[in-house]
């Protein structure tokens, strides 16, 4: 009987060993099929990066020209207003003076409104 108990116990330890090598070989399928899944997902994601990066450049290459236009539109249109700036300086600069000079030369003398109540 003793025999039989350590053949039984030798045939378990076995099932053991066979049950964890199983176990082992699962753990490393599944750690291989999520490198797998990673590198694939890396590869898609590359993908998609390299379209959308090249669906950029053509779009920016399209509407390259729209702001180059639009800028030269801006300049000139700024020079113009800068032109007729100057210009209403030069042509107004001598009433200015002289309304600036009459202000400040022609005093007229009056007492404060709060003296007048007073009195």
């Amino acid at each position: 009987m003793a025999t039989q108990q350590s053949q039984s116990i030798q045939t378990l330890l076995e099932a053991e060993k066979e049950a964890a090598k199983v176990v082992q070989r699962a753990r490393q399928y599944r750690v291989q099929k999520l490198k797998d899944a990673r590198s694939q997902a890396t590869k898609e994601i590359e993908e998609y990066k390299r379209l959308k990066e090249s669906e950029f450049q053509a779009f920016e290459a399209s509407h390259a020209g729209n702001t180059q236009s639009s800028q030269t539109a801006v300049d000139q249109e700024t020079q113009i207003k800068l032109q007729e700036i100057s210009e209403a300086y030069y042509a107004n600069k001598d009433q200015v003076v002289a309304k600036l000079l009459d202000r400040v030369v022609l005093v007229k003398p009056e007492l404060h409104r709060n003296l007048k109540k007073a009195s």
